[in-house]
């Protein structure tokens, strides 16, 4: 996703942040994006069907906590 041309373009979004972590997108001149989650000194980064299938696994866990089934 980041331009390998100079003449390239993207933009970047930051979705969220707090202290220790941050969200945020960058889209390219193709319309892509990808989700980029820094976590510390790791850096995760995500195009949108990885994006959705982790936001999907995490409300599966906020789920399953809610509803008292782990431990």
């Amino acid at each position: 996703m980041f331009p390998n041309d100079p003449e390239d373009e993207f933009t970047m979004e930051t979705l969220a942040e707090t202290e220790h972590f941050t969200l945020w997108r960058s889209t390219g001149d193709d319309g892509q994006s990808l989700f980029h989650l820094e976590l510390g000194n790791v850096s995760i980064h995500l195009t949108e069907e990885e994006w959705e299938e982790l936001v999907e696994l995490v409300d599966q866990a906020v789920d399953t906590l809610e509803s008292g089934g782990v431990g």
